[in-house]
């Protein structure tokens, strides 16, 4: 008897669809598989895979097929990963209280925190997210032990810390993700179930809701923000905040969500570890 292979399944965000492709990524033999953490999309179109417990950064081009391994010898704890339009990733390894920024090879470019030596009040104490401004502000989220967000300016000074543990607006129960705009700062404040806005100064400006545990955001050049949660569901924000779209495009959640220049969506999904590609159909 002939099984008759299912349809792949589809997705909505808004007005597009996206076909799921689960495992897209052909993971190597020879190289160990561990928690998918997080995953970005740099500049060369490549998707950079950080886990936890393997090699830390795993390769892959835009087919899915292996291109490298490296991050053995420099990450202790893979936690958030991002990527510059200039070729440069900025790598939580978050029990180490560190930000490593690199290149896509994995020579260091910079870092910040001091390896190994939490602080509180001070950078960091498990940091899990860092992005960059186009002006050149890099702002970390001290997620599990700092509970604040930390604004630096580009050559590492660090310039304020923002906010607190607690629940109000400008506090934090553990800041996950974030992603710096020209005009604003969008932080992921997980156990708080919304996204945060702040200004460039810190200056709180609103909440986005309709969350579960917030894990990852990515913001796509027309200013739409996509949100992963542990419902698990994928949320899209307008610019101002408004929903546009929500979708279970991961199994379990995605720690890790990020797109690339054609508006595909990929994420590093909960065990079941795996990377999943939402393939836009509607360009």
């Amino acid at each position: 008897m002939t099984i008759a292979r299912a349809e792949p399944q589809r997705v909505s965000l808004g007005e597009d669809i996206y076909a799921v492709d689960r495992h897209w990524a052909r993971w190597p033999e020879h190289v160990a598989q561990g928690f998918i953490s997080a995953l970005a999309v740099a500049s060369d179109e490549r998707v950079y895979v950080l886990q936890r417990g393997a090699t830390p950064i795993v390769v892959f081009d835009a087919n899915g097929d292996f291109v490298t391994a490296w991050g053995d010898d420099l990450i202790a704890d893979g936690h958030g990963i991002w990527a510059t339009g200039d070729g440069r990733l900025f790598i939580a390894d978050r029990d180490a209280h560190e930000i490593i920024v690199t290149d896509l090879d994995g020579a260091v470019l910079q870092r910040l925190g001091n390896r190994h030596q939490p602080a509180d009040g001070a950078p960091f104490n498990h940091p899990t997210h860092a992005s960059q401004s186009l002006d050149g502000d890099i702002y970390v989220a001290d997620g599990y032990g700092g509970t604040c967000l930390h604004r630096f300016d580009g050559d590492g000074q660090l310039i304020a810390s923002i906010g607190s543990a607690g629940q109000g607006p400008g506090a934090f129960s553990t800041p996950h993700a974030t992603w710096a705009l020209h005009d604003r700062v969008l932080v992921a404040d997980r156990e708080n179930n919304r996204v945060q806005v702040f200004d460039r100064h810190g200056a709180h400006m609103m909440d986005w809701g309709g969350l579960y545990h917030p894990m990852a955001i990515y913001v796509d050049a027309a200013g739409f923000a996509f949100v992963s949660d542990q419902t698990p569901r994928i949320i899209k924000y307008a610019p101002d905040g408004q929903i546009v779209g929500r979708c279970r495009g991961a199994i379990n959640g995605a720690h890790g969500l990020y797109g690339s220049r054609c508006g595909d969506l990929y994420l590093a999904e909960l065990p079941p570890a795996g990377v999943t590609r939402l393939t836009r159909l509607s360009r």
